[in-house]
């Protein structure tokens, strides 16, 4: 297999970490998705980010000496406690509440573990108070689990996107975890990120 990690430019690098891909086709590579005629989810799921390239959503170092370091999951999956948890889950509870307008969830390290953050954007006229952050929390331990309450809940003016309109839920995490954020032309809104500096 023709593993390379590459940064956020497309550029292969040795000596970093950075996201696994496979430049050059493989025996076991699926071919398609049941359900997936158009092949959208198929694409989404692998070549969206490099396109072209077979992305497969983990963090790698390939070391000098062509060793090879994981990281862990470069997608937007939290990890609290080691129970994974997909941010849409998140996001399908807390959007249909009326006073939400956006959010955000990243994981934040903290003593060996992960803690969930959960930013939120809020329609006109709406405040986030302590009974509101209640609200949401019982929303969702009462519609996913326990796992999906946040530890905090803050507010913020806007959420960061691309320009195509996804979330984005690394930059946001790179930041609070003290992490260099690069590739900040790719985003609609690149000046959103300057407000969530003050979290880390």
């Amino acid at each position: 297999m023709k593993v390379e990690a590459l940064n956020e430019k497309g550029e292969s690098i040795i000596g970093e970490k950075g996201e696994l891909v496979c430049t050059a086709p493989f025996p076991s590579m699926p071919v398609y998705f049941w359900d997936d005629e158009e092949g959208a989810k198929y694409r989404k799921a692998y070549f969206e980010k490099y396109p072209g390239i077979w992305t497969h959503g983990d963090y790698i170092e390939i070391t000098e000496s062509a060793g090879i370091k994981v990281y862990g999951r470069s997608d937007a999956t939290l990890n609290p406690g080691g129970v994974r948890i997909g941010t849409a889950e998140i996001y399908r509870i807390v959007e249909e509440m009326e006073e939400i307008h956006d959010s955000l969830a990243v994981g934040k390290k903290w003593n060996g573990d992960e803690k969930v953050i959960l930013f939120v954007s809020l329609n006109e006229g709406k405040k986030l108070d302590h009974e509101l952050k209640d609200r949401i929390k019982a929303e969702l331990k009462a519609k996913a689990t326990p796992r999906h309450i946040p530890s905090d809940i803050f507010e913020v003016k806007e959420i960061p996107r691309t320009i195509s309109g996804k979330k984005v839920e690394i930059a946001v995490s790179k930041i609070l975890n003290g992490e260099e954020v690069n590739n900040k032309d790719a985003l609609a809104n690149p000046h959103s990120l300057d407000q969530f500096y003050r979290f880390k």
